[in-house]
């Protein structure tokens, strides 16, 4: 059907669709579906386990076009080279992230060292981003990481985008020695500016054109036609149209934080105006940005059960009575991933483990803020991004999708509050709402052709007012 679309997440676990009516009755979700990917034989078998699905609820889905994601068989893995960490390689990492990749690899310094290029080829980046220097000023480390990946005939794609003045030299050399490579604008264009947009873009190009067809998943080139990003980015897409809207008339809901607590990782989007004071509060070289996202891979519901409890003891979320009942559980989760829970303990396990992983990860993604002591007396020091004034906070992810709502919210609602000790800036009372049906995913690859079909159907189902869900629109 011409006015339907399929929206498709080839999961790492689970394939995900959404069939989404764009014209009739534009961002309504007419049928849904899932099936676990298929990574053993092809990625497309899993799809078209789920087309079945679809199509028994609604016959004539099969000729409805595909728009998809993918975070299967690993994702993007993103290697970063800068000048040096508190700068253009931080600067490079958040940019990375950012563009939905699991950054494996920060070097700072350039590749001077064997012990660095080595440390490279050993994290397999599916993508290099090189940064470094600000526009006009030190040249020397990016001219010569691109120097050293051409000696060693590096094979994967490099994105470029440091130094404006050096990055055209950085890429004839990447070019005489044949490795794929592309130039964007400099993310630290000058100190304390963050400039991710360019690269954030190529970075999405490297994975359409390189990884997903590098890593084989698919023996059909149709697969390649689908996939419009890696699902990270993608999601990050709709978070931001669910923040910023589609101009006037059609508002967003203003600032907004997405937690999807995973079996291995927690990811953490947000999207929230920045004020004049964040600036003055801020001393970081590499300046806050609106839009943020952060990866923690020791945090997570069954391949990081440990590690999270681990995390949550150190940092005193859980009291010495209560640690060695959740280690267990989560020696079990780690030991038996496709674990589900069919008890009331086992679910509270469950839940308490994603309290515990969500509570981390906002911690470690939100600002600070401490009291310092100058040369002109007492000061209020800020770092990172200011979440107290967060409107909507999101969670996204199976241990929500699959737990009573009410429950769900009040996991959720456990990573809010204020004051917290420590000086955390989190959401201090956030609306909390749970992605349900994954429409955050199907929002991000409706952005561009149906605007507003993501529009309103990221309004319908996480943002609908109280009387009329999409009156107005």
């Amino acid at each position: 059907m011409s006015g339907w679309v399929a929206c498709v997440d080839f999961g790492s676990t689970f394939t995900k669709a959404l069939l989404v009516d764009v014209q009739d009755d534009p961002g309504t979700v007419l049928a849904s579906a899932s099936h676990p990917t298929t990574l053993d034989t092809d990625v497309l078998d899993g799809w078209t386990a789920c087309l079945e699905q679809l199509q028994a609820g609604c016959p004539g889905a099969a000729a409805a076009p595909v728009l998809a994601c993918s975070s299967a068989g690993g994702g993007l893995r993103v290697a970063v080279i800068g000048n040096e960490e508190l700068v253009t390689a931080e600067a490079g990492r958040r940019v990375a992230l950012s563009s939905g990749g699991t950054v494996v690899h920060v070097g700072y310094g350039g590749l001077t060292g064997q012990a660095a290029r080595d440390g490279l080829v050993a994290d397999h980046p599916d993508v290099v981003l090189l940064v470094g220097g600000t526009d006009g000023g030190n040249d020397e480390v990016l001219i010569g990481a691109a120097r050293r990946l051409s000696m060693m005939r590096w094979d994967g794609p490099v994105v470029v985008a440091g130094n404006a003045e050096a990055s055209p030299r950085a890429a004839a050399l990447l070019g005489q020695a044949g490795v794929d490579h592309v130039v964007a604008g400099n993310v630290v264009p000058q100190i304390g500016v963050l400039s991710p947009s360019g690269a954030r873009a190529a970075i999405r190009q490297a994975f359409l054109e390189h990884v997903i067809g590098g890593k084989q998943l698919s023996a059909s080139a149709a697969f390649l036609d689908m996939v419009r990003g890696p699902t990270p980015d993608v999601v990050l897409t709709g978070v931001e149209l669910l923040a910023g809207g589609l101009g006037p008339g059609r508002p967003g809901v203003g600032d907004v934080v997405v937690v999807d607590i995973g079996g291995a990782t927690t990811d953490v989007h947000s999207v929230v105006a920045l004020d004049a004071e964040e600036g003055a509060l801020s001393r970081q070289v590499v300046a806050p940005t609106a839009v943020t996202r952060s990866v923690e891979g020791d945090l997570g519901m069954r391949w990081s059960a440990l590690t999270t409890i681990e995390r949550a003891a150190e940092t005193g979320l859980v009291d010495a009575a209560e640690l060695a009942e959740l280690t267990h559980a989560a020696r079990e989760r780690r030991r038996e991933p496709g674990l589900l829970p069919e008890t009331e303990p086992e679910r509270a396990y469950d839940h308490r483990l994603a309290e515990l992983a969500l509570g981390l990860a906002l911690r470690r993604h939100a600002g600070r803020q401490r009291v310092a002591f100058g040369p002109s007396g007492r000061l209020v020091e800020r770092e990172g991004t200011d979440l107290r004034e967060v409107e909507l906070l999101v969670g996204y992810g199976g241990v929500l999708r699959h737990t009573a709502p009410s429950v769900a919210q009040r996991v959720v609602r456990t990573g809010t509050g204020d004051p917290v000790p420590g000086g955390w800036l989190l959401p201090r009372s956030p609306r909390a709402v749970i992605d349900q049906r994954y429409v955050l995913a199907a929002a991000g690859l409706l952005s561009d052709a149906h605007p507003h079909s993501a529009y309103r159907l990221l309004h319908r189902y996480l943002a609908p007012e109280p009387e009329d869900p999409i009156s107005g629109v």
